[in-house]
């Protein structure tokens, strides 16, 4: 497995796939939420992960002063259970650290709570519909 940030336009369209997927088709959630006005952004940095032979995942960080913010990560149906997604937040967090921030926020579909938990970060309020999906926010100091 390993992350790397989407640099091409190729990789990009293999992130808006990925996303596509997951949110758009899984989740219905509707593209004009999806596809927001951070995409594109000089803050905004996007992750893609692979397996061995196949793109597996993506993400999305952006900054905000000494914080970076996680969003829109997803791993694919058929990878989902296999460390993927730990290995995109690792990579993540390794990123903001290397930006000079000190913390990751993200807004966690609560069923993906307990995952994110597992990986240090801490509930910081109570539950919120985004795109009609339950969430809180989280929060990870590095």
């Amino acid at each position: 497995m390993s992350v790397q940030i989407a640099n091409t336009e190729e990789e990009m369209q293999t992130v808006r796939e990925i996303r596509s997927t997951v949110f758009i088709d899984e989740q219905n959630v509707s593209p004009e939420e999806e596809w927001d006005e951070h995409e594109y952004e000089s803050n905004s940095v996007h992750l893609l992960a692979r397996t061995d032979s196949k793109w597996a995942g993506a993400g999305r960080v952006r900054f905000s002063g000494n914080m970076g913010k996680a969003e829109r990560i997803c791993v694919l149906k058929e990878f989902r259970g296999t460390g993927i997604g730990k290995e995109i937040m690792q990579a993540l967090e390794d990123y903001v650290a290397s930006q000079g921030a000190g913390s990751v926020l993200l807004n966690a579909q609560t069923h993906a709570k307990d995952f994110y938990e597992h990986l240090g970060y801490v509930v910081t309020s109570d539950e919120f519909l985004d795109a009609g999906i339950p969430h809180v926010a989280m929060e990870k100091r590095l």
